[in-house]
């Protein structure tokens, strides 16, 4: 699932993608590499024993947790980005961030290589999840595909091909239909202060940001709480 936000709907795009995303992730046992990927340089190989206790590892991994992110990656240390160190050869102290895995469930596997699905939050690297569910199987493990099935409240299943697009054949979304937000219709007296950029009273009791539309259903702006009133966030003319 890849969003593409094209005119005033690019405003939105700092919140779609810090949105939860699920992710079908197959892995290789037995085989470690730089970039924590198949396609990476193989640094490490080791013999993969029978039984090994993949549930219940999986299962432990569902928690918040400081990741590292991996070397092979656009994160910037000191103003220059980690894969820029690594192509180098320099060594760098890799930041960790807290992620949080929601679910994690194991979906097929045989003695080196299985496939799950987790549901995780923004800023999570699949290729790091397998690389520390490796390290407590005492195993080293390789990502080998990626598909991202959901993003926020839209699914896979409401995706459209590439070549569908080309095609024309497609769907284009309203940002209030891919947002998850509550949506207010407002009088023509409100419309003005919205379209104004005007402070409102927060008498809807909205806890983060909200959606207001006029009565003909046309996008006003997003306001998000300050304090005990809403201010604009992003206004749509």
């Amino acid at each position: 699932v890849l969003m593409i936000c094209v005119g005033e709907a690019t405003k939105i795009v700092e919140l779609l993608t810090a949105y939860d995303k699920e992710y079908i992730a197959g892995v290789k046992l037995g085989v470690g590499t730089d970039t924590y990927d198949i396609e990476g340089k193989i640094l490490e190989q080791k013999e993969v024993l029978e039984n090994l206790p993949l549930k219940e590892v999986l299962s432990s991994f569902k928690k918040t947790y400081l990741q590292e992110v991996p070397i092979y990656s656009a994160i910037k240390v000191n103003g220059k980005k980690l894969y820029e160190y690594a192509r180098r050869g320099e060594k760098v102290e890799l930041p960790k961030k807290e992620v949080t895995i929601k679910n994690i469930e194991l979906l097929d596997s045989n003695k080196d290589t299985f496939t799950f699905r987790a549901h995780v939050t923004k800023g999570c690297y699949i290729r790091s999840l397998i690389n520390d569910i490796g390290k407590e199987l005492n195993v080293p493990a390789t990502m080998t595909s990626l598909i991202r099935t959901k993003q926020g409240n839209t699914s896979i299943e409401e995706a459209y091909t590439l070549e569908e697009f080309l095609l024309g054949s497609y769907k284009m979304y309203t940002i209030d239909e891919v947002l998850n937000l509550p949506v207010i219709e407002v009088d023509e007296k409100l419309e003005y202060k919205i379209k104004n950029g005007v402070k409102l009273d927060n008498s809807w009791q909205i806890e983060d940001k909200v959606i207001f539309k006029n009565k003909e259903g046309k996008l006003l702006g997003i306001y998000v709480v300050e304090e005990n009133t809403l201010r604009v966030w992003k206004n749509f003319q």
